[in-house]
């Protein structure tokens, strides 16, 4: 279904804000475009809704499929302030996820179980949060190596993670479980990446409920929804695999002369399934088998 706006889509779509999960992508430009909404689709998410500009097409079998947007995502700012406006018009307890073109979902058993199975999971161990942490996807093609974005070809690094406590930046108290993680190509270029862009963790899973607002460093005003798990036991985590950060260096004037290639010696194919993910530490199952 196409919208004329976002007012549109929030006037006349109460019934699809009520029965989550839904995922929300955000299109920056043309890129992976509808690939991403597939891999969404596959994953079993009841609604997909697509934030592009008008200019972009998609396949005629995805416009069936997804409710698109009239949307251009820059100033960033837009997107925080859509995202809000979407949690506000959104039925307390649905579960919402957001991302952007060229990144794709990826959760533990995620290619035996739906998104669905696991948010019910999730909700029973009153959780209404999910961490998940961006995992930086480049290409690696030595007769192309001005390419940066292949699905047949997409590395990530297979170490180089690591976390630091979060401090409250007014009283500089630790925040009882909450973590800011690094690691990819953030971290390995980071003279090239801004101070408040380094992290790589993003509550990207959650329910909406009264006043929720989403900050604009991927952190909500709810302290609880930027824990990593609950206080007894270790929770599910996910993982978003992403080729943004690949895009946005090769693109940039200040990195693009300067970074050749991103594979390094621990760089290894991207086998896009969970399973890989899993073993390198980057989701967690806790307790759910």
């Amino acid at each position: 279904m196409i919208y004329h706006s976002l007012d549109a889509f929030l006037a006349s779509s109460k019934t699809i804000l009520t029965n989550g999960p839904i995922a929300l992508v955000f299109v920056e430009d043309d890129v992976e475009v509808a690939t991403t909404l597939r891999h969404h689709l596959q994953c079993g998410f009841k609604t997909v809704v697509a934030l592009m500009p008008d200019a972009f097409t998609l396949p005629k079998e995805l416009e069936n499929q997804v409710h698109r947007i009239p949307f251009e995502c820059h100033p960033s700012r837009l997107v925080f302030e859509t995202l809000n406006r979407i949690i506000a018009g959104a039925a307390a307890g649905c579960w919402l996820y957001y991302c952007f073109n060229a990144e794709y979902l990826f959760y533990p058993f995620s290619k035996t179980r739906t998104i669905g199975e696991m948010l019910a999971f999730h909700t029973e161990e009153r959780r209404d949060s999910m961490l998940t942490y961006v995992v930086d996807l480049y290409a690696h093609q030595p007769d192309k190596p001005e390419r940066v974005v292949s699905i047949e070809h997409a590395y990530l690094d297979r170490s180089g993670y690591y976390a630091q406590a979060r401090k409250d930046p007014e009283t500089s108290q630790i925040r009882e479980r909450q973590l800011d993680f690094f690691g990819g190509l953030r971290w390995r270029f980071e003279e090239h990446i801004p101070a408040t862009s380094r992290k790589i963790d993003r509550i990207a899973l959650f329910r909406a409920r009264p006043g929720l607002r989403l900050n604009a460093n991927h952190t909500f005003n709810e302290p609880e929804y930027n824990t990593y798990s609950c206080p007894w036991h270790h929770n599910l985590t996910a993982a978003i695999c992403s080729f943004r950060t690949a895009k946005a260096l090769k693109h940039n004037p200040g990195s693009r002369s300067e970074i050749k290639t991103f594979y390094y010696r621990n760089s290894v194919p991207f086998q896009w399934n969970s399973n890989q993910l899993l073993d390198l530490g980057l989701m967690e199952p806790g307790q759910w088998f």
